[in-house]
């Protein structure tokens, strides 16, 4: 890479790139991966057109495909040019993307959700044009800002300072734009004392904090963000999720692809849940819900069955259904077993998960004893009650059951989400349990001036 003189100018980081050619895009290698981002100065888009769309793309791949030279590569081009139906899967090839469509509007949060593997990075990629789709369009207008993978787009042997030019200058932006804009990415990063170290030297946490500082300040129409911000600490993240609400009021479309759910349903209006093609789309409290469900019956171990988990109900206090509840309201879970086998001592497991993260609310145990259960037999069928009062911040919970065979020490049965209810709450706080904390004036002093001085004034 040719490096000019230094100008010696204030905000000059030692060393200057050259300007970037006019292509429409430009790949900049790096230790993890291609940043790329438009070099068009393209205005802001505020009308009513989608700022992305994704019109039924699908996207192939193949199974171990090498080419170590250019003999490997010939013959696998001239065998994909002769195939009939260029679309359709090879024997080694498969969907990695299979038939999405969406979009998002200027000021919109977008989630992408959905097990590893189901195709949200590779999503992210077709939209900034690392990868080109097999079927269907991707489209993105305006100026992007991608922080795809950690490390990605940044030149391992330049400085952090120097990066933040190099950024600038792949966006097309003038030299006295991102010297204005310089402090405040740093300070943002909070990397000021390693600045001028070269980023091989950088974490993965750092990286991220440095990459989603610039892909922040440099005004992007479009911000696309993938799991890399999960290595940074609780306060860069909360930093990062502040930013784009901020971005949102400005009018600049994201696409969020995070595990992350509670933080999806703080950010996003709207969430695509993948696997395997769309499993849902819709309103991101919604698709969270049908992903945790998914999830938990994946999850859920049957056990050795000797009893079994068949159902539970979920009532209020008058005995009816209770999907929306007020914080402190009385609950009853009612569980229906069935027993198999005779069995004596047994743990009756409730569990309560938060249901935009699975964040664990509440776990007990109540054995045999405590239930006044005698021995089952198979056949045998009965119920128990799990009464609570739901002292919880405004959100949507879901309950699980298991049971525990003491004596074998493994789980006969595990059920998840037998119940799901949403607290409702009018009164602004935070955090996940409602302590109902009262507050009221203990006592008051207040100064009187001194006779002295109050006759001088």
């Amino acid at each position: 890479m040719r490096i000019a003189p230094c100008c010696s100018s204030v905000s000059c980081p030692g060393r200057h790139l050259p300007p970037p050619r006019r292509w429409a895009w430009r790949r900049w290698p790096s230790a993890g991966g291609v940043f790329i981002l438009p070099s068009t100065n393209l205005p802001r888009v505020f009308d009513a057109q989608p700022a992305v769309t994704f019109d039924a793309v699908w996207k192939k791949f193949r199974r171990g495909e090498r080419h170590d030279s250019l003999r490997d590569l010939l013959p696998a081009l001239i065998k994909r040019g002769l195939r009939p139906n260029a679309a359709a899967l090879g024997a080694e090839e498969f969907w990695a993307v299979e038939d999405v469509s969406f979009e998002a509007r200027a000021g919109e949060a977008l989630a992408i959700i959905g097990p590893n593997g189901a195709g949200k990075s590779t999503i992210l990629k077709l939209l900034t044009k690392i990868l080109r789709p097999t079927k269907g369009q991707a489209a993105v207008r305006g100026r992007v800002g991608a922080l795809i993978e950690v490390a990605a787009g940044f030149h391992p042997d330049l400085t952090g300072r120097e990066n933040v030019y190099l950024q600038g200058a792949i966006m097309h932006m003038k030299r006295a734009e991102i010297a204005a804009k310089f402090d405040d990415i740093v300070e943002f990063a909070g990397l000021a004392p390693f600045i001028d170290t070269p980023v091989k030297r950088y974490s993965s946490g750092m990286n991220a904090r440095l990459g989603f500082s610039i892909a922040a300040h440099l005004d992007p129409d479009v911000l696309l963000i993938d799991e890399v911000l999960a290595v940074g600490d609780m306060a860069f993240q909360q930093r990062c999720i502040e930013r784009m609400h901020a971005f949102k009021r400005q009018g600049v479309s994201i696409v969020f692809v995070s595990h992350n759910l509670q933080a999806v349903a703080n950010l996003c209006e709207r969430a695509i849940y993948l696997q395997r093609g769309v499993r849902a789309q819709g309103p991101s409290l919604e698709v969270i819900e049908q992903y945790v469900r998914a999830s938990d019956r994946q999850q859920a171990a049957t056990g050795s069955g000797t009893v079994e988990i068949v159902g539970g109900e979920l009532f209020d206090h008058r005995g009816e259904p209770a999907p929306v509840v007020e914080p402190g309201q009385v609950m009853t879970l009612r569980v229906s077993y069935r027993a198999h086998a005779p069995v004596s001592d047994l743990l009756f497991g409730f569990l309560a998960h938060r249901s935009t993260d699975s964040l664990l609310v509440y776990d007990a145990n109540f054995s045999s004893g405590e239930l006044a259960l005698r021995p089952v037999r198979p056949g045998d069928q009965f119920s128990v009650d799990f009464r609570f009062r739901a002292h919880l911040t405004r959100g949507q919970y879901h309950l699980a059951c298991h049971v525990f065979d003491t004596a074998t020490q493994e789980y006969t049965s595990r059920m998840s989400p037998v119940g799901i209810f949403t607290v409702r709450e009018d009164r602004t706080f935070a955090g996940i349990a409602d302590l109902q904390v009262t507050s009221t004036l203990a006592g008051s002093r207040s100064r009187e001036a001194a006779p002295g001085i109050a006759g001088q004034l």
